[in-house]
């Protein structure tokens, strides 16, 4: 039998896998692995200056493959910057394999260099399983082949995330019969997924059927499942509008008829007038989050006195989180919502037509664009956010992918941008990690190398690591970087000027007082970026042109646009304002009905922008 080292192994394995890219940051545990990846042909190693810049680019790269990303990390301080960007990816259900070195085996306890040993010996992988579907140790190489084949499908299969496989650095130096990884070849590489019982979609076809004024509401479960042309069919079908989330956006075009647009804190009126007045709502690929319901203030967002809850998920654990469900089904949202439309083929042929509902959306669209129309074309500067995304929009491609950070780039967005092509708009939504976008936008750019791939970020995302520069120097990733500057942490500048009428702590300024900012166009050129920092808000839309042109030419580019600090609109609720600033409306985080027995949003919660 032949041998060959545990890191060629490894390699060869990943190769017949298709993994083309694996991003990483070096460390002494993981040298072996780098010698292998540097004879492979096929695997493009993708080093970063950080860990999290490391994960979150591969989050970003997951996001546009649908296929688990590889990371690969050292031990101690790797393992807790790389932390972050795998928890972005749990939240968000991103799939994704880390590949960890560890100390060696046989020093396991005796504290080697950069070992945490707190609680147990040659524990500290664990510190990663709050944020993973699984972490398996390697405690003998010939577990590895069956460890890496449970790993990727765990990964990818069911509700999708990370896993981490922790290596002990001299396992990756051993010698192992290339035999005993026979079983990897026989392995499938993906794991079918089945739909819903056949009972539940009979029953949840019927209720469509047979209600007055549903909705159908959907989440980043439906991008997840590729199932934006499913969503339609049965939308159009019976012609019921579709609300969304945060990581819905892009489900279905912010321009269909039926799309009635985002709901919750940073939601829209008109969204909730129909979603708080539906008799039947299906919630699709959902948790009902916080953020998307208004903290479950009763008749803000949704009210279940109204309203029947129906809700299909991958994961059952989402299933009736947060509102009581007469329907709960698991299963794949594509197949499912397929199976759905036939049985109400069976029960309604001729499909439902609701008069007057596509004319009453389209008339508040545009009602909500005349209303923002003055501010989307003010020429001021420091520029209103609202001029930015209309430049930006104006400029790229409709089929070019933007990656948000946190703030009025991604609540502003999610609110005000139309996204027509289904996986175009990428935000970090469970976790709203800042400093997300610059470093996920890297991955996207490498997983989409002939679009046009963008990040739009704030100053306070973009300085989080800066470095995400030299990595698109050094690997040709030709993305831009849009930094809409106001000199602050806009969104909780706002939060804390509403409730406490100061900026404390969350605007950026130099000891005397005196407004600060990095000028970070000086920083790319540093770094060997072109950028350009506008002196105008008319300079602004003619150098994203010229962004645009350099990413075509193979040349990363950052565009920087001082802004200013206007905060996002909020219709809906957030129990923070409550905590904060309490009024007579609310008590124990929940609305008081007034004697007319309505209940009614705190009216702070309507005024307070964040």
């Amino acid at each position: 039998m032949s041998k060959k080292l545990v890191s060629d192994l490894i390699v060869d394995y990943l190769e017949r896998r298709n993994v083309t890219k694996l991003f990483g940051l070096c460390g002494h545990t993981v040298i072996g692995m780098l010698d292998a990846l540097s004879r492979s042909k096929k695997i493009e190693y993708i080093g970063m200056r950080h860990e999290a810049i490391a994960s979150t680019a591969a989050d970003g790269y997951a996001r546009i493959t649908h296929k688990a990303a590889v990371v690969m990390c050292h031990l101690g301080p790797g393992l807790t910057n790389v932390i972050t960007g795998v928890a972005n990816a749990s939240l968000d259900s991103i799939p994704m394999v880390l590949i960890a070195g560890d100390v060696p085996s046989y020093y396991y306890g005796r504290h080697p260099h950069q070992e945490v040993n707190m609680h147990a010996d040659g524990d500290q992988y664990r510190m990663l399983e709050p944020v993973c579907k699984r972490c398996w140790r390697v405690d003998d190489v010939e577990a590895l082949p069956y460890i890496l084949d449970k790993a990727f499908r765990l990964a990818e299969s069911g509700r999708p995330g990370p896993v981490l496989v922790d290596v002990p650095m001299d396992m990756f130096s051993r010698e192992m019969d290339e035999d005993l990884w026979a079983r990897t070849y026989k392995d499938s590489h993906e794991t079918f997924r089945a739909g819903i019982s056949p009972e539940a979609a009979k029953a949840i076809a019927k209720k469509l059927v047979e209600a007055e004024n549903p909705v159908l509401h959907a989440g980043g479960g439906i991008l997840l499942a590729q199932a934006s042309e499913e969503l339609a069919a049965l939308a159009e079908f019976l012609e019921i509008p579709v609300s969304r989330t945060l990581a819905g956006q892009g489900c279905l075009s912010d321009l269909h008829p039926l799309m009635i647009g985002q709901t919750g804190f940073w939601g829209l009126e008109f969204t909730h007038s129909l979603t708080t007045n539906a008799d039947v709502i299906l919630g699709l690929g959902t948790r009902f989050g916080e953020a998307d319901s208004s903290s479950w203030y009763q008749g803000v967002t949704f009210n279940p006195d109204k309203t029947t809850f129906l809700q299909i998920d991958i994961d059952p654990g989402e299933i009736g989180r947060n509102y009581p469900v007469e329907i709960g089904a698991q299963g794949d949202l594509k197949i499912g919502l397929a199976q759905i439309l036939e049985e109400v083929k069976k029960i309604c042929p001729e499909g439902k037509k609701r008069p007057g509902l596509r004319e009453k959306i389209a008339q508040a669209k545009a009602d909500f664009k005349k209303s923002n129309e003055a501010i989307f074309n003010d020429s001021r500067f420091p520029m209103t956010p609202q001029r930015i995304l209309r430049d930006v929009k104006a400029v790229i491609p409709e089929d070019a992918i933007i990656f948000t950070d946190v703030g009025w780039n991604k609540n502003g967005v999610a609110q005000e941008f139309d996204i027509t092509i289904p996986g175009t708009i990428h935000h970090s939504s469970g976790l709203a990690t800042m400093g997300f976008g610059p470093a996920a936008v890297l991955g996207g750019k490498v997983a989409a190398p002939d679009r046009i791939v963008l990040n739009l970020t704030g100053d306070g995302g973009f300085g989080i690591n800066p470095t995400v520069l030299a990595a698109a120097v050094e690997h040709g990733i030709a993305c831009t970087w849009v930094v809409m500057n106001n000199s602050a942490f806009g969104t909780i500048a706002g939060l804390e000027t509403a409730n406490y009428q100061t900026f404390f702590g969350t605007k950026f300024h130099t000891p005397d007082g005196e407004s600060y900012t990095p000028q970070w166009a000086e920083v790319a050129r540093a770094y060997g970026v072109e950028s350009i920092r506008c002196a105008s808000a008319e300079e602004f839309q003619p150098a994203l042109e010229k962004a645009i042109a350099a990413n075509k030419a193979g040349k990363p580019f950052l565009v920087e646009a001082p802004m200013e600090n206007i905060v996002v609109p909020t219709p809906g609720c957030w129990n923070i304002n409550d905590i904060y600033s309490p009024n007579e409306l609310v008590k124990e985080g929940k609305l008081v009905k007034k004697e007319n027995g309505q209940y009614v949003a705190p009216s702070h919660a309507k005024s307070h922008n964040a």
